[in-house]
């Protein structure tokens, strides 16, 4: 088992648009390790106070370790980031500030026991949440050929998502799906003759099962939606999402709401300095809106 440590993307640029202050009260959807949480609490300083969640048992056991010297001015909680609105009303609370990094992250990509990568074999799991829900296999044996097709082209932007699906449909009716090696190999099937690209033919197929397993999307949707209520009148909500679908649903719902009003007109991304020390962040966009009005 790897260890849980995971370097927070945008940190510099996500304090600049939540502006902690002392006694403030704030939100962490996506706790992960804990390093945006610790910069909000740091800089909210001395009686800030901080909610966190995260779906991932492994993820909230690092970020309690991290942010233990903070004693009772951080609260956690065990839920997916959708579930925030209920974990607040819960509290009757709201936030000067709600953040969420969303998407994956290094130490679920490095353990090959959690099955979201082929650069090690692993089971074919990929859930965030160990504990609960179905995993990509059981998806896979599910699904027919077209239905897993429509999820790769849907969630992937796969174009191949047909000869994709019925080569991975054939693989798990043969017996031969147990790894996520098998998975890949199945995969490449699909590209035999096929023009070479820099991007492994597989990488799609994963981020689209992945997001599938997890409703990433309809998460994030939810979250999104649900940040006036969650929000005090000059709050502000930052998310950071790391593809084009994640983006798309942050950009519209801070645009079409009108209790919000978006900080960004573009999406912030990582500069050279950052890109040098964390290649990962290259795909990282920040989206931020403040609350100007109070929810009914």
């Amino acid at each position: 088992m790897t260890e849980f440590v995971h370097e927070s993307v945008l940190l510099d640029e996500t304090l600049e648009a939540l502006a902690p202050r002392p006694g403030g009260r704030y939100a962490d959807a996506t706790l992960g390790g804990g390093g945006h949480a610790e910069a909000v609490l740091r800089a909210s300083a001395p009686d800030g106070t901080l909610l966190g969640l995260d779906r991932d048992p492994r993820a909230l056991e690092a970020s309690r370790a991290r942010l233990a010297p903070f004693g009772d001015r951080v609260t956690f909680v065990h839920a997916r980031f959708s579930e925030l609105p209920g974990v607040a009303r819960e509290r009757n609370l709201r936030f000067d500030g709600v953040l969420a990094d969303v998407g994956v992250s290094s130490p679920q990509l490095d353990d090959p026991a959690r099955g979201f990568s082929f650069r090690a074999p692993g089971p074919i799991d990929m859930r965030m949440d160990t504990t609960r829900g179905e995993t990509a296999l059981e998806l896979i044996g599910r699904l027919d050929a077209d239905a897993l097709a429509d999820v790769i082209y849907e969630l992937g932007e796969e174009r191949r998502s047909r000869p994709i699906a019925r080569a991975i449909r054939a693989a798990y009716e043969a017996g031969e799906l147990e790894t996520t090696e098998d998975l890949r190999r199945a995969v490449h099937r699909a590209f035999r003759g096929g023009k070479r690209s820099k991007i492994d033919p597989a990488t799609r197929t994963f981020q689209a099962l992945r997001i599938a397993v997890n409703r990433e999307l309809d998460e994030l949707d939810a979250l999104t939606r649900a940040l006036p209520e969650l929000l005090v009148v000059g709050g502000v909500g930052a998310i950071i999402s790391f593809h084009s679908l994640e983006d798309r649903i942050v950009k519209w719902a801070l645009r079409e709401e009108p209790r919000l009003q978006p900080l960004t007109k573009k999406p912030v991304t990582a500069g050279e300095v950052e890109l040098a020390r964390n290649p990962r962040a290259r795909t990282a966009k920040l989206r931020a809106a403040r609350c100007v009005e109070g929810a009914s």
